[in-house]
């Protein structure tokens, strides 16, 4: 009886294991082993045979039955499992203890047609060693070609203090700029897409903007996101002649958005379009606008660059010529925004325009050419490079006065901007053309 009940009672012990192991099953614990294994670390140690040579090789033991992929220490890798599928059982499980054993070992590594590939590479006469020398040393050269690059003055211990110039890494910004400034450029062809406007309706809109951004006295980042948004849109979506306004003040509230600390409201917008558009009108185009350029408004406008080409330019006026800082800034925001109008100016790239515009402004204020080392080597252009693109500026320096687009011309002729609009054009870069 007793015994009996000392069965029962085991198969009880059993059968409530049974019962809790479903609810165990659910769970994602995993056993310590497992994690072990998922980590990388080791499984167990595995059992070493100390088996003779007469026995079976160790390597050959699996010793782990939970991993079968591994044969004792050594792992199966595609290159090993193929050597071992590729020779006869006896091959690597038969002990090699025999002569006769040594004998077959042998022959199944070295073939005949082996043997006389051998004698044939031994005849195969080696390079000289000069000819061998003069390939490394050519070859270093190129590396040392590629590696070897000029690098630019330090424009930035004087902020190392300022934790706003992210000294550490304010290089590696800037390169991501290089790379990235091809998402903001649009075909300089896309307004022959558009039906209802052209180019000449996107200077008067553009023109018009610049006086809106003076009135409201908003960023000049503001300005430069706001005419590419225009710009991006316009290259997508064709927009007909009365909404073209409305996509131009709708591209300043996103740029506001995006820049300013006090946003503009939307019935001051209004107010400014003349009651042209209604709050739902404004409302839409912006929905409108920001699914056409997917949400995109991190992009690298010429302002960007600017700033860091501004550095590089006056880092060695201002110990010399410190009032020669300011009127170099003046006049190449001068000479970038008259490019905002044109059109044709979309074809050079924002830091072409940067750079294009601050060498056209020390030509201007110096009255020669002037693009010092530094300069060079912070924008990545020469001065060869900047020349097309120069002299285009030039030439609206020369018309900013004239015509029906002077929105820029009367805002850089205030002082409050220094009176730039009012200096002599740098001619002389339009004559060597000649």
């Amino acid at each position: 009886m007793e015994n009996l009940r000392s069965q029962n009672h085991h198969q009880g012990v059993a059968k409530e294991g049974v019962k809790f192991a479903p609810d165990m099953a659910n769970t994602n614990r995993r056993a310590l082993s497992d994690i072990k294994n998922i980590i990388g670390g080791p499984h167990q140690h595995l059992a070493v045979s100390k088996r003779g040579l007469s026995g079976k090789p160790a390597a050959a033991v699996n010793t782990n039955k939970d991993q079968p992929g591994i044969v004792g220490h050594r792992p199966v890798t595609r290159k090993f499992a193929a050597t071992l599928a590729s020779q006869p059982a006896a091959a690597h499980l038969a002990p090699i203890g025999s002569e006769r054993q040594k004998r077959n070992a042998d022959t199944a590594f070295h073939t005949p047609e082996d043997m006389e590939t051998t004698k044939m590479a031994d005849d195969i006469p080696l390079p000289m060693m000069s000819e061998m020398d003069e390939a490394m040393n050519t070859e270093l050269k190129e590396i040392e070609m590629e590696d070897i690059e000029e690098e630019a003055p330090d424009i930035d211990s004087c902020d190392a203090g300022n934790s706003l110039a992210v000294v550490d890494y304010v290089d590696e910004i800037y390169r991501f700029y290089r790379r990235t400034e091809g998402s903001s450029c649009v075909p300089t062809d896309y307004m022959s897409t558009q039906t209802d406007i052209n180019e000449k309706m996107r200077g008067i809109l553009i023109d018009w903007l610049i006086e809106v951004h003076y009135k409201l006295e908003l960023l000049e980042e503001t300005l430069f996101l706001t005419v590419n948004i225009i710009d991006r849109f316009l290259a997508l979506e064709n927009v007909v002649r009365k909404k073209l306004q409305l996509v131009g003040v709708t591209a300043m509230l996103l740029a506001c958005k995006y820049e300013e600390v006090s946003v503009p409201v939307v019935e001051d917008l209004i107010l400014i379009c003349d009651r042209a558009y209604t709050r739902a009108d404004i409302l839409e185009m912006e929905r409108r606008i920001v699914n056409t350029l997917n949400f995109n408004m991190s992009v690298p406008t010429p302002y960007c660059f600017m700033r860091r080409f501004l550095k590089a330019a006056q880092a060695e006026k201002k110990q010399s010529f410190p009032s020669a800082t300011g009127q170099l800034e003046l006049l190449s925001f001068f000479m970038i925004e008259l490019s905002l109008v044109e059109y044709e100016m979309l074809k050079f790239r924002p830091s072409m325009l940067a750079a294009a515009a601050i060498y056209t402004a020390q030509c201007t204020i110096s009255g020669f050419r002037s693009w010092n080392k530094c300069c060079e080597l912070h924008t990545k252009y020469s001065e060869e490079q900047l020349m097309d693109c120069s002299r285009m500026m030039v030439e609206l320096h020369q018309r900013a006065d004239h015509g029906k687009l002077t929105a820029v011309n009367r805002k850089y002729s205030t002082f409050r901007y220094g009176c730039a609009a009012k200096s002599e054009p740098a001619a002389f870069l339009l004559d060597e053309r000649a």
